[in-house]
């Protein structure tokens, strides 16, 4: 009895020293000696003003292969608090979204999985099953995802993907561009309703031998009403960072890549981001993964999509020219430390966003800075005037 007490007491203290140290509030914590690592963070505000926040886990111990887990979590004081009130079994790389009153949950059955998107009618606490394409099997097959923005265009909504089902079977080289639509009144859960453009394969002769992957696009419009499929770009080459920029038709059925033009320098382009459109500030935003200056110097002969401990705040007026407006997390050490595939949304004069970070937990910390032991919440407060001199 006294050494179970011992235990419990430890790791309370443990507990207690690790949500005091990390940045941000904490929604959920998974220790590196569990095996279970916590990705693919996603937030979403529902009509009575609670949060909802998701995750899933991956690593040794996490089945991400056959039916991995996904966490959901509510906050009904404005992100200082998160009490989890569900779990699902066979979901992964999802999207938390309302649309049109209802409440969804879009990505895939597992890693390299299928394409599938669940509703809730309670707030997060029980879900569909996806079994058929009348009930949330959209697509059949390997396919690949992160939490990306949803957005509405042209009377349609749109969410890229990637087709994981190229002829060589490794990481970066069998993913494929693509777009997802369906009409607005349109049902989700069915998959006739939805709309596929063609697959843009991996081709190793782009960017002169150096192309890696891209992934993880966000379906964006820009100035002009154009929408594109924002992506991701892998170059291990150069500390100098972008993105793909692929065009959508306004049927969202043709994809096409221009590869003198579609490549633009981009900060953090090679981790996950997100962009989002501003009406009010008329600007795109991210929260980027960037490099700072004084890492790029140290020429620490790292691949630029490993490092990962610095995410800020630009702002861009034509979707290719970005601008510093603040610092939001930084850690000095780049092995162990990371704040990465940020989820995140406008509320009001402030943005509110997930983090999947990496952080001292006064148990080893994480296992590396890829493989998070956190789920933390932020909030920036008056992000127009951020980086605006008075």
């Amino acid at each position: 009895m006294k050494k179970h007490c011992f235990l419990v007491l430890f790791f309370l203290i443990s507990w207690i020293f690790a949500t005091a140290q990390v940045p941000g509030s904490v929604v959920a914590y998974s220790p590196a000696a569990s095996g279970l690592y916590i990705g693919s963070p996603s937030i979403c505000i529902l009509s009575n003003g609670d949060y909802l926040a998701s995750h899933d886990l991956f690593g040794p111990k996490s089945n991400e292969f056959e039916r991995p887990n996904s966490r959901i979590y509510r906050s009904k004081d404005k992100g200082k608090t998160w009490t989890q009130i569900s779990e699902i079994n066979g979901q992964f790389w999802s999207k938390l979204f309302v649309h049109e009153k209802g409440l969804y949950f879009m990505g895939t059955s597992k890693h390299h999985g299928n394409t599938i998107i669940r509703k809730s009618t309670d707030g997060g606490v029980t879900w569909t099953e996806p079994t058929d394409g009348e009930n949330g099997l959209l697509l059949a097959g390997e396919y690949h995802c992160a939490p990306m923005p949803l957005i509405e265009h042209n009377g349609r909504l749109w969410r890229a993907m990637e087709d994981a089902m190229g002829s060589i079977k490794k990481w970066g080289k069998r993913y494929g561009a693509f777009m997802m639509s369906i009409p607005l009144g349109a049902d989700p859960m069915k998959a006739a309703n939805w709309t596929s453009s063609n697959v843009l394969r991996y081709d190793s002769t782009l960017l002169n031998g150096n192309f890696g992957a891209w992934i993880e696009g966000n379906a964006v419009v820009d100035p002009t009403g154009q929408l594109w499929d924002v992506l991701r770009v892998d170059d291990k080459s150069t500390l100098e960072e972008k993105a793909a920029f692929v065009k959508i038709s306004a049927d969202g059925k043709t994809a096409t890549f221009d590869s003198n033009t579609g490549f633009v320098k981009f900060p953090g382009g090679s981790k996950k981001f997100s962009i989002r459109y501003d009406p009010k500030s008329k600007l795109y935003w991210t929260i980027a993964n960037y490099i700072p200056q004084e890492i790029k110097a140290a020429n620490l002969g790292k691949n630029p999509a490993s490092i990962r401990n610095t995410q800020a705040l630009f702002s861009s007026e034509d979707l290719r020219n970005w601008d510093l407006r603040t610092i939001l997390l930084q850690h000095p050490e780049i092995i162990k430390h990371g704040f990465q595939y940020v989820d995140w949304l406008f509320e009001g004069k402030d943005i509110i966003f997930l983090s999947r970070t990496a952080f001292d937990d006064g148990q080893g910390g994480a296992h590396n800075n890829h493989d998070a032991n956190y789920l933390t919440f932020h909030r920036i407060k008056k992000f127009r005037k951020m980086g605006v001199k008075e």
